[in-house]
């Protein structure tokens, strides 16, 4: 029991290329409208959209018809829409409504219910929600609110229908979670169009026209540098944007693309030099490497064309249907592809290997010659776990092994720079990457150094955002910049790259400074002392991951631990709005990389440590 709250923030969902099948998962038709929550309090009925904005005199109907539930007091979640004759959602149309201050004929498609009455639902399950919410609804007769039909079979089937109905797509729900005040990978949307940057390569007029433009020809380059035709797109710009576009193309007088497309009747094509970058949504990619149904969105200037490649689909999400005992991530076997490796999401062994491969390209700079330290499974999570930084007697093909003069005294340090090399990790069974804090071939001088704000369990997230965030200020004020991730557990890293100019030493010994020096100044949130006893209440600064030898999760490495979270690298304004250091996995985080692939990259810098900054924070 409690009291109605005055804001509830919605849940939103992530995107994944595909939706996952399984008991827990159930769907819902994605709307093409306005998401708005609802509260009822004793008949005032209050309307915001999922910014927090108060948008109930733009909607009176739909108020007044909220005012006439059998409630005192409710907090509802649901997506307003206009329904075209054929009762599909319209964009156009509602946007039209509100323009025109026309919003009688809306409808509020409900879907979710966080309050109710005196007791706050959001920490139920799903699944006990909608059967609140449906039994709310069953008594009302108005066509303004609707419940939003929930299916739990025939996914892919669904997913095809919306798609030709011209919906957006579908949004999943795991059924057994509460509800989340920020994204969620608990929720996940799967949509029907993709969309990407093109180059235009050249374009096509009518037989026997001087001028104008029917279509372009797009194209993306290849990882080899190769310039590949990727299909046509009807140029349908307004008059200004065809005006631009027009004035910087420059003809070519032979085809850009190393495979041209054929003339065809009825149509001259013309050869433009590759430089010019629009955005195109379409449907899906061909067997032959082109695009169908594209949709010319907009001229692109913040993106150079050499850049543009094919966004390749991320990786499938997990389901409960267990695969064969092998199966291929592009070309190589993956052997005992069906083992369970977390039982609590029945992901398996090849859910893994396809999550390293889709990941790849935004993995490996992170440990391009790093030693590496694995942390495999092969019994799965639940089993023993084996911790690995030389090859110990296996035969591996395309992870390297590092001279042994680099590191005298032990065995040939392992290192991964390709993806075959990462893959080949991924079928030994490995489920964690950890990295040191230097590259070949210098190891004795560290790039970066790393703070583990290592929480104690029972302290809310919003507390590890303040100590994030204050360490961060510290950083900026000491001039030194500063990345984080989340660690896939509790906490988060917070990684300062450096010059490779100072010693193991030196490193180790400043980032304890820092630790020591945020204990000082506010020891009731910071502790610099290892234990759990020394970080009741507080987050232990672990500066420990500093010296030579020490290893540390790579941004994008999965975690053994259930549901397989993944250390995320996100950017400083980002943080505050996650719900906590494990919000994406194996499952999630691939569409992450591919969508936010900017924010991975580590910031190239040459800051050092100097003595002013040593006596900053020097605790003795």
């Amino acid at each position: 029991m409690g009291g109605l709250p005055d804001i509830i923030r919605p849940q939103l969902a992530t995107l994944v290329d595909r939706p996952p099948i399984g008991p827990n998962w159930s769907y819902e038709i994605k709307f093409d409208g306005y998401r708005m929550l609802c509260r009822v309090d004793n008949g005032a009925v209050t309307l915001f959209t999922r910014n927090g904005h108060d948008w109930t005199d733009r909607m009176p109907a739909l108020a007044a018809a909220f005012a006439g539930l059998p409630v005192s007091q409710a907090w509802i979640d649901g997506e307003v829409v206009v329904l075209n004759k054929a009762d599909i959602p319209d964009f156009s149309a509602l946007q039209n409504a509100f323009a025109r201050r026309r919003t009688a004929g809306l409808t509020f498609f409900a879907f979710d219910m966080m309050f109710l009455d005196g007791r706050d639902l959001r920490q139920l399950r799903l699944s006990d929600r909608q059967a609140e919410l449906k039994h709310l609804l069953s008594s009302v007769d108005d066509a303004h609110i609707r419940l939003s039909n929930t299916f739990t079979e025939g996914v892919e089937s669904l997913l095809d229908s919306a798609c030709r109905m011209g919906l957006e797509g579908l949004i999943g729900k795991r059924v057994d979670r509460p509800y989340t005040e920020c994204r969620s990978p608990d929720w996940i949307k799967a949509k029907c169009l993709q969309r990407q940057e093109f180059v235009v390569g050249g374009i096509s007029r009518s037989t026997g026209a001087a001028a104008g433009i029917r279509s372009l020809l797009l194209g993306v380059y290849e990882r080899d540098g190769e310039f590949r035709y990727a299909g046509s797109v009807k140029a349908t710009l307004r008059p200004a944007q065809m005006r631009d576009l027009q004035e910087r193309l420059e003809p070519l007088g032979e085809p850009p693309f190393f495979n041209p497309p054929e003339p065809e009747r009825g149509r001259n094509l013309h050869w433009m030099r590759p430089q010019v970058v629009v955005e195109i949504s379409f449907l899906e990619w061909t067997s032959s490497g082109e695009i169908r149904h594209g949709v010319l969105k907009a001229l692109r200037e913040d993106k150079d064309a050499s850049e543009v490649q094919e966004e390749k689909p991320v990786a499938a999400p997990a389901s409960t249907n267990r695969r064969g005992e092998s199966s291929s991530v592009r070309g190589p076997t993956i052997t005992n592809a069906s083992r369970v490796v977390d039982p609590s999401t029945g992901l398996t062994k090849a859910d893994v290997v396809r999550y390293f491969d889709a990941v790849a390209d935004y993995l490996l700079p992170h440990i391009k010659d790093r030693p590496l330290m694995i942390v495999r499974a092969p019994d799965g999570i639940k089993g023993e776990m084996f911790y690995q930084k030389h090859a110990e007697g296996q035969r591996l093909k395309a992870v390297t092994q590092l001279p042994p003069s680099m590191h005298p005294g032990h065995a040939p340090l392992l290192v991964a720079n390709t993806r075959e090399a990462l893959l080949e990790l991924a079928q030994l069974n490995t489920i964690e990457i950890h990295a040191w804090n230097a590259t070949a071939p210098d190891l004795d001088h560290p790039d970066r150094f790393i703070l583990d704000l290592d929480p104690d369990p029972q302290l809310d997230w919003s507390v590890m955002v303040e100590a994030a965030t204050l360490t961060r200020v510290v950083l900026d004020e000491l001039g030194l910049k500063s990345f984080c991730k989340t660690s896939g557990g509790k906490g988060v890293h917070i990684v300062v790259p450096l010059a490779p100019i100072h010693t193991w030493r030196e490193v180790k010994e400043f980032s304890r400074a820092i630790a020591r020096h945020l204990a000082r100044v506010i020891p009731q949130r910071f502790s610099a002392v290892s234990g759990p006893r020394n970080r009741i209440g507080k987050i232990f600064v672990d500066y420990l991951r500093n010296g030579k030898g020490a290893t540390t999760a790579i941004a994008l490495s999965p975690r053994a631990r259930p549901g397989l979270p993944v250390s995320m690298p996100i950017r400083w304004k980002e943080l505050p709005e996650l719900g906590g250091a494990a919000d994406w996995n194996v499952m999630t985080s691939a569409a992450r990389a591919q969508l936010q692939s900017e924010a991975y990259a580590e910031p190239a810098t040459e800051q050092g440590i100097t003595e002013r900054m040593r006596r900053a924070v020097r605790t003795d």
